[in-house]
């Protein structure tokens, strides 16, 4: 198998000319030994040329690359279900830029492995950027990522029904008591607070190691979710109609101290020195490891439909994370 590289873009794959999808799965199939550890060592890899046009095709490529389907849990950005475990990407605002992140690294357990399938691309933007979790720790400063390593990262996130998902979407419940008994099993900090929002606290660990290559890797949502991380007039919008101990979603040092306007940015420009982009084409697949790559997706201009799906579970405790998971509190 010979993947296809070029400067500032992920490794592609192109499949043999001419195949029908039940032909592309079986190449697929055949190729999956060797896309294993194409991925181990690129994080992730573009397929190119097998006739997705649906869901269902994606599917198919789906069931033969991944063998354990994962679902979307503790939900934070709004996404479309199609069954049959496949969502569209995150349904945001065309003009919005999404920051690099690792789905659900928030939460006890996460995906593995995630597939994206393009069935529309729009006519200007659009792509899903990746960066290797490798190289973004490799450009962060080293007292950054010892005080990290040290304390972990902390997600405060207060749930409303007038801006991001509320709280019975995320849990996917409309009981309180639902809510609580989650959040007490999975190391998450819960009140509901006088004015009936709900406040959730959770410490994590921003660095893991993998757990079969034992590479150690920059993994969270720390940058993603930062006040400093928004452009300075939605910031300042957000803290206009907010306090500041009340935004939608904060992210700290595991100890509780804010993160300085400078650390942001260095985590920042750590991702994007890391980053490697591809123009989606109708058909177009990635198989991306979740934890050795973060992925994002950039504005666009057009109609776009980007499909997803997740997989092979995998247990944070089997990680080696720096710092135990605790719920916070306050």
């Amino acid at each position: 198998m010979e993947l296809i590289k070029e400067i500032g873009k992920p490794s592609i794959l192109l499949a043999p000319s001419g195949l029908s999808l039940a032909e592309g799965c079986e190449w697929l199939s055949a190729a999956k030994s060797d896309l294993r550890r194409a991925l181990d060592a690129e994080g992730a890899v573009l397929i190119r040329g097998i006739p997705v046009t649906d869901e269902a095709d994606f599917g198919r490529i789906r069931d033969v690359v991944i063998n354990q389907r994962a679902q979307y849990r503790e939900q934070a950005t709004p996404r479309t279900s199609f069954g049959d475990d496949i969502y569209s990407s995150t349904d945001f605002p065309a003009d919005e830029r999404i920051m690099l992140h690792n789905e659900n690294s928030y939460t006890l357990s996460f995906p593995g492995l995630l597939l994206f399938g393009c069935l529309e691309s729009p006519g200007e933007g659009g792509a899903t950027p990746i960066a290797d979790c490798r190289k973004v720790l490799q450009a962060i400063p080293a007292d950054l990522v010892r005080r990290f390593e040290e304390v972990g990262w902390t997600l405060v996130r207060n749930y409303t029904d007038f801006f991001g998902l509320g709280w019975r979407k995320a849990f996917g419940t409309d009981e309180p008591d639902d809510v609580l008994r989650y959040c007490a099993a999975n190391m998450i900090g819960a009140a509901w607070e006088a004015d009936g929002r709900l406040r959730t606290v959770q410490r994590r660990s921003a660095l893991i190691r993998h757990p079969r290559l034992g590479v150690d890797l920059w993994f969270n949502h720390v940058a993603f979710w930062n006040i400093w991380s928004l452009d300075e007039e939605v910031r300042q919008a957000m803290l206009d109609s907010f306090p500041e101990d009340e935004l939608p979603y904060n992210t700290f040092f595991g100890d509780g101290e804010p993160l300085k306007e400078r650390e942001a940015r260095d985590l920042a420009a750590a991702y994007e020195a890391a980053t490697v982009r591809e123009t989606w084409q109708p058909g177009d697949v990635m198989f991306v490891d979740n934890l050795l790559a973060a992925h994002g997706r950039d504005p666009y201009r057009g109609k776009r439909r980007i499909l997803v799906a997740m997989g092979e579970i995998i247990e944070l405790q089997t990680c080696a994370p720096t710092v135990a998971p605790l719920p916070g509190v306050g």
